[in-house]
């Protein structure tokens, strides 16, 4: 089972990284563009050459090429046959390395009911959704019984749901067959959902690598605080169980009701675009809505931030600059603030 490490491993933007994938592990790479995060990809798979060390279960892997590292790739365009059936693209890498007939029947068989496409087999890549042609692009990577399995981001030509959908039955996948698998996301909050630990790079080096929950509620540096969006961390002082899978905490003097369940909660976070600050009162019931006066505004590029008094708890919202503009928002100014309900999240 192959546990992957890079030892001050450096090429084009990258610097130095040393990062460590435990074996069985789903680790994902995130970060601004051109901070390096498809570049590692590639020096693991052995695509580009690289200073540095790779070691695949401590054996160095520095001279082996590409197709003897046993490492499943699926790029971001997928690159699907269109010539070939769903049932023959799979098969393709198991019958270029000469594997016999029924052995390569079975594990197209066995892949296509894993991922739930038996149905495809006879189809071509032109009549498959989105989705249908990323599962036969991945069983087409792992096919040859791969173990490591390198993925650039995968649900990025997918809708929401369908992405979402798509992480979980991926991560399943990946942990039934007991595969090490690195993904490059875009997404953070997808990262979340299907990663067993995060790495956050910024021009090239790694900022943090932690579970998802550290990532967000304890940043290491100011660039990953920025990254993810400065979220505002309450501690919660006591919980109450309502009814209807609903939970209402007390932080300072704020009360915040979000979805219950059923496990202790320590800490929420609410990113400051989930925040609705207005001018005037909005109308609709009184849940998580509050008086504020506002402390501090700081202009950025495209949006500014405004941090808020509320019964004594600070809290950073974000509106366009439109948005301000519009409303004329100024030092000292009591305003109301929404903190939108499906936007919560919490540490245990």
């Amino acid at each position: 089972m192959p546990k992957i490490e890079l030892k001050s491993t450096t090429k084009y933007i990258l610097k130095e990284i040393n990062l460590t994938i435990e074996d069985r592990e789903i680790l994902a790479l995130v970060g601004p563009n051109g901070s390096g995060k498809t570049t590692i990809l590639n020096i693991i798979a052995g695509l580009i050459d690289y200073k540095g060390e790779v070691f695949f279960d401590s054996r160095k892997m520095d001279h082996v090429p590409p197709h003897k590292r046993r490492v499943g790739y699926l790029f971001q365009d997928l690159a699907l046959f269109p010539h070939l059936t769903v049932a023959s693209n799979i098969a393709y890498g198991l019958k270029m390395q000469h594997y016999p007939e029924e052995t390569i029947s079975l594990r197209v068989n066995e892949l296509m009911d894993a991922l739930h496409i038996q149905r495809l087999k006879s189809r071509y890549p032109q009549s498959l959704s989105g989705g249908e042609k990323q599962r036969v692009a991945i069983a087409r990577a792992i096919a040859p019984f791969q173990k490591i399995l390198l993925l650039d981001e995968p649900t990025s030509s997918l809708d929401a749901q369908t992405a979402k959908y798509f992480r979980r039955e991926l991560q399943a996948l990946l942990k039934g067959m007991e595969i090490t698998a690195v993904l490059v996301m875009h997404d953070l909050l997808g990262a979340e959902e299907i990663a067993d630990r995060i790495a956050i790079l910024h021009k090239g080096t790694i900022e943090q690598v932690s579970e998802p929950e550290d990532i967000l509620f304890y940043p290491k540096t100011e660039m990953v605080s920025e990254f993810i969006g400065m979220p505002n961390i309450l501690h919660c002082d006591t919980c109450h169980v309502l009814s209807s899978g609903l939970i209402e905490i007390t932080s300072g003097n704020m009360k915040i009701v979000l979805p219950y369940e059923g496990k202790v909660i320590k800490k929420i976070a609410i990113s400051p675009h989930d925040i609705y600050i207005s001018d005037t009162k909005p109308p609709g019931p009184a849940l998580n809505r509050y008086m504020a006066t506002i402390t501090e505004i700081i202009p950025l590029r495209s949006v500014v931030r405004i941090r808020v008094d509320v019964d004594g708890n600070k809290l950073l919202t974000e509106v366009s600059k439109e948005t301000f503009d519009e409303m004329n928002l100024s030092l000292g100014q009591k305003v109301f603030i929404i903190i939108k309900l499906r936007r919560l999240r919490y540490a245990e």
